[in-house]
C-alpha cells in the first residue's frame, strides 16, 4: 500500500502561534501580570464582583480568584487578558465583539494591549458582566472537575479553531496573491504601472486595462473605455483551501461572488480552486456561473492545456500583444 501523509505544516506554525500566546494573553501572562500587582487591591476588587462561594471555591483547590474572573487592575495592567477571559468563556472574536454584547469598543485591548482613558471608565463594568459569565462557568464545571490544568485546556480549545480560521485566511490571501503574480507575469511587457493590488496594462489598440484586487470578487479585470467609464470584463474567485471535502461549499460560495458580480455587470465568472482533484461536472452544477475552472497547481506550472488557456484568455481579455 501507498500512502501520503501531509507535512504537518500548519500544526508547526499553531506551536510557534501557542507559544506567543501563552507569553501574552493566556495563564503565563496572567500569573506573569498579577505578580506585580497588590494582591490586596485584587482581593478587594474580587469581593466586589464576585460572590464569596465562587472565590471559597475556587480557594479549597489553591487556586485564585483572578483565574477565573477579569478585575479592571489586572486588566488594566495587561489589557490583552481581556482574551484570556473570551477564550476561557468559550467565545469566538466574533461573537464576543459582536454588536449584541456591546464589547466591540474594547477589542483594541486584546488585540493591541491599549485601553483608551475613555474606555477605562468602563472597564468595571465589563468586569462585572463577564464575572457574571464567570460565575456559571464554574457553576457548571462543579468543584469536583475543577483543575488549573483545566481551566487551560478551556481555553485552548477556543483558541484552535481561531488559529485554524487564521490560518485559512492567511492561506486564502497568499492564494489570490499568487493568481494575481501569475496574471502579472502573463501581462508584464505591457505594463504602464502597478502596484501591491493594481496592475494598468496598455493593450495593442491603445485602450487601458486595469487588474485589481476586490474584497468580493477577489480579482477583477476592467477596462477603460473612451468616455472614462470602467466596463467590467473578468471576476475571479480563488478558493486556496486544501480540504477536498470541503470543495463543494467553496464552490458554492464562488458561485454566490459571481452571481453578485453578474448583477454588477461583469461578464466574464472564472473559478480557480487549490485541491488535486474535483470532478468538474459537479463544480459546473454548484457553480453554474462559472465559465472556467482552473487549478493554482496548474496554473503555477506555467505549462499544460490549462495554464493556455488561462494564459491565452488574460492575454484576448486585456488586448495585449502575445510575447512569449
Amino acid at each position: 500500500m501507498t500512502f501520503r501523509i501531509p507535512e504537518p505544516d500548519l500544526q508547526i506554525e499553531f506551536a510557534a502561534a501557542l507559544a506567543d500566546a501563552r507569553g501574552r494573553y493566556l495563564q503565563t501572562a496572567l500569573s506573569k501580570t498579577v505578580r506585580t500587582l497588590p494582591i490586596t487591591q485584587i482581593d478587594s476588587e474580587l469581593a466586589q464582583v464576585v460572590s464569596g462561594k465562587s472565590l471559597a471555591v475556587l480557594a479549597s483547590h489553591g487556586m485564585r480568584g483572578e483565574l477565573v474572573f477579569p478585575v479592571p487592575l489586572v486588566l488594566s495592567a495587561n489589557p490583552m487578558l481581556l482574551g484570556y477571559y473570551r477564550l476561557l468563556y468559550g467565545y469566538s472574536q466574533k461573537e464576543f465583539y459582536g454588536t449584541r454584547t456591546g464589547a466591540g469598543r474594547f477589542k483594541s485591548m486584546e488585540e493591541k494591549g491599549i485601553i483608551s482613558p475613555l474606555l477605562s471608565t468602563h472597564l468595571s463594568d465589563l468586569c462585572q458582566a463577564m464575572c457574571g459569565a464567570g460565575s456559571l462557568l464554574l457553576a457548571g464545571i462543579g468543584a469536583t472537575k475543577l483543575r488549573v490544568s483545566l481551566l487551560d485546556d478551556l481555553t485552548l480549545l477556543t483558541l484552535g479553531p481561531q488559529f485554524r480560521g487564521g490560518a485559512n485566511v492567511k492561506r486564502g490571501v497568499a492564494g489570490i496573491r499568487t493568481v494575481f503574480n501569475l496574471i502579472q507575469e502573463i501581462v508584464q511587457s505591457s505594463i504602464v504601472s502597478s502596484s501591491e493590488t493594481m496592475i494598468e496594462v496598455a493593450a495593442a489598440a491603445g485602450r487601458h486595462v486595469f487588474i485589481e484586487f476586490a474584497p468580493d470578487p477577489d480579482i477583477v479585470l476592467r477596462e477603460r473605455m473612451t468616455s472614462g467609464n470602467l466596463r467590467k470584463v473578468v471576476a475571479i474567485e480563488v478558493k486556496a483551501g486544501q480540504d477536498f471535502s470541503n470543495i463543494h461549499n467553496r464552490i458554492g460560495e464562488a458561485e454566490k461572488s459571481h452571481q453578485k458580480a453578474k448583477l454588477d455587470g461583469f461578464s466574464e465568472f472564472w473559478t480557480v480552486v487549490n485541491v488535486e482533484k474535483f470532478d468538474l461536472a459537479t463544480a459546473r452544477r454548484e457553480s453554474p456561473t462559472t465559465n472556467r475552472f482552473y487549478r493554482i497547481a496548474d496554473l503555477a506550472r506555467g505549462e499544460g492545456p490549462d495554464y493556455q488557456d488561462f494564459r491565452e484568455r488574460i492575454i484576448s481579455h486585456t488586448g495585449i500583444r502575445d510575447d512569449p
